[in-house]
């Protein structure tokens, strides 16, 4: 078993070595303080494989050899192993004080856990039988066939070798296959036979579609709050009807009071340069202004970026306030227990992308109930990156930033209402605290219907069949409830 020891001055950059040397698999097997910092013994989880051969001979000669006069280790019971097998392998060890014998116990539960994963994941990936294929339209067929089941021929002779029967199986599942292929087919052609006859039929509703689609919005949103549009609305009518139903469908904050009233702890989330930091300092110079400099608190977590904390502070000696920086959660938890007699106390935080293994850290550290998450968006971003912003941070209050160098604000709006955030506010520039107003519903939907000029990505109407034939039933981003 190829063991290794690492030292580092703490207890986190010493498992990250281990883990850059074995990788995910990392065994953890020990860990004590040590004058030149914490050390850590580390194995590959690869090698159990071979732990496991050695050691069934090492229990076996262990059982027979006369029991020793000192009295031995106890072994933990069954259900502590189980449990240790399901816990993270860096908490192994800690958990269980292992002797010989019961590390070698633990060793066979981890192998036979992985083996029953193996074999259920093979038994889900195996084909299914022919005769278990769903009709491509269920709902048509007669209630007669519902009630006799399908004969399935028993054979009467032993069953085929393995080797023979794989290839019926390989030919049903390309069947399948062809057949799924051919529904997916004949459904984008009536799709966009539809959406044709819809055309011929109501160019009004057509046309507003493809306002909708060339100003951002997505075309499962444009299909949906165009499917419940009067049919003998005039052309004016229909687009003011479309403007207030877009209008309704943004939550803003009108009817509450605005951030800097409302108080409270806020972290500012999101990806990298989308404005976070000069968010913050628009918020602070606003209750500054509004309450005095005494109510703010200004805190940051980005230890990552270079120049961060200089550039926070840079902004909180012109407003008169001090920023600090909190390294981890016990010491942001400190901070919040100093600061808790201001107003508002905004939290600047470090810009990842929603896949970087870094995000699980810093929301960790956000995790406490006296912290409101404020995501913040770039309004200028594809309509994509904010979805998987949304998605990934978990906040239900927004921000829209850099208005002013978005060519089309409608994949912004599109993503605040189909994912339900409450837009708290939007900023239009580097100037601090003028560039920031609070969130109006109907100025930013005209804002985003206003033309922006010819685009080789603005599709023509005669290409609008093909988007709809994309965004059918089973869309993926299909939009939540609208209120008409």
């Amino acid at each position: 078993m190829n063991i290794q020891r690492f030292t580092a001055p703490t207890a986190r950059e010493a498992l990250a070595k281990a883990r850059l040397a074995f990788g995910d698999g990392t065994l953890i097997l020990s860990n004590r303080q040590t004058p030149q910092g914490v050390e850590v013994m580390a194995a590959s989880e690869d090698s159990l494989a071979t732990l496991e051969q050695v050691a069934a001979p090492a229990a076996q000669a262990a059982a027979q050899a006369p029991a020793p006069r000192m009295k031995p280790t106890p072994a933990p019971s069954p259900a502590v192993l189980r449990a240790a097998a399901q816990a993270p392998v860096e908490e192994d060890a800690a958990q269980l004080a292992m002797s010989t014998l019961s590390f070698q116990d633990y060793v066979r539960e981890r192998m036979l856990q992985r083996r029953a994963e193996a074999r259920e994941q093979a038994k889900a990936a195996a084909p299914r039988p022919a005769y278990e294929i769903i009709p491509p339209d269920p709902e048509s067929a007669p209630p007669a066939r519902k009630a006799a089941p399908i004969a399935v021929p028993q054979p009467v002779a032993p069953a085929p070798a393995p080797a023979a029967a794989a290839a019926p199986a390989a030919v049903s599942q390309g069947l399948v296959n062809e057949l799924s292929a051919m529904k997916e087919m004949i459904e984008e052609r009536f799709s966009t036979l539809a959406w044709l006859g819809q055309t011929k039929q109501s160019p009004i509703r057509a046309n507003l579609t493809l306002k909708l689609i060339r100003s951002g919005y997505s075309p499962a949103l444009a299909r949906a709050v165009l499917s419940m549009m009067p049919d003998d609305a005039s052309p004016a009518e229909a687009m003011q009807w479309l403007l207030g139903i877009l209008t309704r469908n943004i939550k803003t904050d009108a009817g509450s009071a605005a951030l800097k009233d409302e108080g409270g702890v806020f972290a500012l989330v999101g990806t990298t340069g989308v404005g976070k930091t000069t968010t913050a300092a628009k918020l602070a110079a606003l209750c500054a202004r509004t309450h005095g400099a005494g109510s703010v608190g200004l805190i940051t977590l980005d230890s990552y970026r270079i120049g961060a904390h200089e550039q926070l502070r840079a902004y909180g000696r012109m407003l008169g306030v001090v920023a600090h920086m909190a390294h981890d959660r016990a010491a942001l938890q400190d901070l919040l227990g100093l600061l808790s007699n201001r107003k508002m106390v905004i939290i600047d935080t470090t810009g990842v992308a929603p896949r970087d293994p870094r995000k699980r850290d810093i929301l960790d550290v956000l995790d406490l109930p006296q912290i409101k998450r404020l995501l913040v968006l770039n309004a200028a971003s594809h309509g994509d990156t904010q979805d998987e912003a949304v998605a990934n941070f978990g906040a239900k209050q927004a921000v829209l930033t850099k208005i002013d160098e978005a060519v089309k604000i409608g994949p912004a709006l599109d993503t605040v209402i189909r994912n339900h955030l409450v837009l708290r506010g939007v900023s239009s520039g580097q100037r601090v605290p003028e560039d920031w107003e609070r969130a109006d519903a109907a100025q930013l939907v005209r804002l985003s219907m206003r033309s922006a000029g010819k685009s080789a990505h603005d599709p023509q109407m005669d290409e609008l069949g093909l988007y709809f034939a994309q965004a059918g039933a089973t869309s993926t981003h299909a939009p939540g409830r609208l209120h008409a």
